[in-house]
């Protein structure tokens, strides 16, 4: 996408941190790596595979995957591009504003922009590299205000000590003085990652490159993909490409809540990932989460609540020790294989499919254990996920939240070879609840720490620390 979107000045990596931290703000999760695949399940879910093996799962896909754009083949064209080398009188034509301009055309839209920059600057120099007549009637208008037009390629952008540009060298020799050089390039549509689904890019009417067409609301040849931004549109800015993204995921959700409401479900927002998570076989591990199991040493039995059970090891262990377990998951394939491995071993579990940023998703103060081991509960501004697992300890009750220590998990990565598994900041952390329940005088905060995993816990060869927190409803 071309040009900033507001916040002059800011920094791109910095624009896009903001970003990120909004989306994760409102329970969506953003994940580091690069998409490499895109096939179809064998439930009709789409499975997009990044780089480093890890996968992720959705009912519906919005390419917003942009364009590259290809330079013609000059010396020391590329070196400069984006910083010397423009492409745009509205993206960095303040910025070179009165200075020397040479504009290279290698087409004849490319004609266009002229004008604009020669509004910026009477130092303007048209190059017609190629693709362009010299005797074009659109020439005629450009020369009459003054415009030096040249009908020679240029061999090489030539570079001054300090690495800024200093002119263009055309091929029969002669150099041109410049500031600056202006370049239309090719675009061309990112879609690798569709070819498996059969989405391939066409010809854009322009001859400027290629684009992936659409109906007019975002959906492609593909039912379910969807595209938004320049990868349909390569004339869009940031502006037009966010407002366009806004509008085809608008069309997204649409499409979503109208096939809930014929099949009168109202899933999760994560709940096609997390089933297919659990589609495939997986074997109990028999082992509970170490640091659960430490924790609970010691604890009067009573109701207990497993947030997020997953494969079901906790809940499963928890009955065995003699508590009253309700066992509660996004998922139902998982609630399934939790409900079967009980009933194998003549365990009595309630098994209940739950979202835990429903509203009274759990019972009210009534739990004498609450436990969330690595439990994924999205973030949304009014933490109602973490209000839920507090509201449902009993008095006397403990709640116990188990996260992975975060900052192994915030270091960077080169995208082109790993992925991220999952968004650590995207979810509900035991640092979260210590936060809501310091100073509280209904409750007493018994463990607060990092802490190295017990030998033999749970995905203990992946992670090696936890985030423990453990805390006593008082009143």
């Amino acid at each position: 996408m071309h040009g900033y979107l507001g916040r002059e000045g800011t920094s791109p990596a910095e624009l896009t941190a903001i970003g990120r931290e909004e989306v994760r703000s409102y329970g969506a999760e953003v994940i580091d790596g690069r998409a490499t695949d895109v096939t179809l399940t064998d439930d009709g879910l789409f499975q997009v595979h990044l780089t480093g093996g890890h996968s992720v799962v959705a009912r519906r896909v919005l390419a917003a995957t942009g364009l590259l754009d290809e330079l013609p083949d000059i010396d020391g064209l590329a070196d400069h591009w984006g910083v010397g080398v423009i492409h745009c009188p509205f993206c960095h034509g303040f910025e070179v504003r009165d200075r020397r301009i040479v504009q290279v055309v290698t087409h004849p839209l490319q004609l266009h922009p002229a004008a604009l920059y020669h509004r910026l600057s009477d130092r303007l120099t048209l190059v017609l590299h190629e693709g362009v007549d010299a005797d074009a009637g659109e020439l005629d208008i450009l020369r009459a205000a003054g415009v030096p037009i040249i009908a020679t390629p240029v061999a090489r952008v030539t570079t001054a000590n300090d690495g800024s540009i200093s002119g263009v060298q055309l091929a029969d020799g002669r150099t041109l003085n410049a500031d600056a050089v202006a370049i239309g390039p090719r675009f061309r549509a990112r879609c690798e990652p569709f070819a498996s689904l059969g989405l391939a890019p066409t010809e854009h009417p322009t001859g400027l490159g290629d684009y992936v067409e659409s109906d007019q609301n975002g959906a492609t040849s593909v039912p379910g993909l969807y595209v938004a931004g320049n990868v349909t549109n390569p004339m869009q800015q940031v502006l037009h490409a966010a407002a366009d993204g806004s509008f085809v995921a608008t069309m997204i959700s649409f499409s979503l809540a109208h096939d809930d409401l014929e099949a009168a479900v109202r899933p999760g927002p994560n709940e096609a990932e997390w089933d297919h998570r659990y589609s495939t076989a997986q074997v109990w591990s028999a082992n509970p989460n170490g640091t659960l199991a430490a924790e609970v040493d010691g604890l009067a039995t009573g109701r207990a609540l497993d947030v997020g059970c997953g494969k079901g090891g906790d809940a499963i262990w928890l009955a065995e020790q003699g508590w009253t377990v309700t066992a509660s998951d996004i998922s139902q394939r998982a609630l399934d294989r939790v409900a079967a491995a009980a009933h194998e071993r003549n365990l009595d579990i309630d098994c209940v499919r739950a979202d835990a940023n429903r509203l009274d998703a759990f019972e009210s103060g009534v739990y004498d254990l609450v436990s969330a081991q690595y439990a994924s509960i999205p973030r949304t501004p009014d933490g109602r996920g973490r209000h839920n697992l507090i509201d449902a300890v009993a008095v006397g009750g403990t709640l116990i939240v188990v996260s992975h220590d975060a900052a192994p998990m915030r270091q960077p990565i080169d995208t082109d070879e790993h992925s991220r598994p999952f968004d650590v900041d995207a979810y509900q952390r035991a640092e979260e609840f210590a936060i809501a329940l310091a100073g509280s005088e209904d409750w007493v905060v018994l463990v607060d720490e990092v802490r190295a995993r017990p030998a033999g816990s749970a995905t203990a060869a992946h992670h090696h620390h936890d985030v423990v927190f453990r805390a006593q409803r008082q009143r």
